[in-house]
Parts: structure tokens; sequence; C-alpha cells
């Protein structure tokens, strides 16, 4: 079960978010009754959580908050079902990444979903490799996605 809150003035489409998240989490092999929640909130909000649980100032563009502590599965292992966690997005800040990266705002906030969606499955980027990987199959799981949407 995938829900999706807006808390901003931002216009979000509730429906492909949660389509996106079905999607990755149907790639991942992880069972479709897994629990995820999308959240998107404004820079006052971001700033709080960014603060208290990384130790960092001012807003960031995603926070992950992994419950369970799914893996991916397999084609023959579906993962079981579970809370996956939570994912808390802030659309001004994507918006100022997505001007810089040349790319729609929408697409921007697309890109940090699958991204959060993927450190809640154990992914990270802290090395070289780890970046490599994690990043490579972000941006397969998005254009798939993306181009099944089209």
């Amino acid at each position: 079960m995938i829900e999706v809150n807006n808390e901003t003035d931002a216009k979000i489409d509730e429906a492909e978010f949660a389509a996106l998240g079905s999607f990755v989490l149907e790639q991942m092999h992880v069972a479709p009754e897994a629990e995820l929640a999308i959240l998107f909130v404004d820079e006052v909000a971001m700033t709080d959580l960014h603060v208290k649980w990384m130790d960092e100032p001012g807003p960031t563009d995603v926070l992950s908050f992994p419950m369970d502590e799914l893996r991916p599965g397999t084609p023959e292992r579906v993962t079981p079902a579970g809370l996956l966690g939570d994912i808390v997005v802030c659309p001004s800040v994507a918006v100022e990444q997505a001007k810089k990266a040349g790319h729609s705002s929408e697409e921007e906030m697309l890109l940090l979903t699958t991204h959060g969606i993927l450190h809640l499955l154990g992914y990270d980027h802290a090395e070289p490799d780890q970046e490599r990987e994690m990043f490579a199959l972000q941006r397969n799981l998005l254009l798939t996605f993306l181009a099944q949407r089209a």
C-alpha cells in the first residue's frame, strides 16, 4: 500500500507518485502489500527533519526513514510485505535542483522519490562503487517508468 500526502502548496500528481512507488517496488520484487508513505513538505518542515535526523542545517531535497529494513527480492522470491518506510520530499528544493539540471520539477521529484525508495531498500551512495550501482539503478527505474507512462 502506498500513501501519498502533499502538505505544501505545490501541485503534486499524487496518483503518479503512487504509480511510481508501485512500479519501483514491483521491479525490486517487493510484495505489493508492503507499506510506503511519500510525503511532500515545505522548507520549514524539511529543515526541522534535516536538523533532527541528519544534524545538518537547512532544508534538503529528500529524506528516507526505513522501518522494517526490507531488502529487494528476486523474481523467484518476492520480499514479504512489511512496513518499508517513509520518504519525505521538499518540492521547493526540487524546483531549484530541476532548474540547474535542465528538466521539470516533476521529473526531479520523481527522481528523488525513486532515490528515496532505493535508500529504504538498503542502497547507499557513500562509496564510489555504491554510488555507481545506486544511480544507474535509479536512472534505469525512472526512465523505464517514464517510458511506460508516455
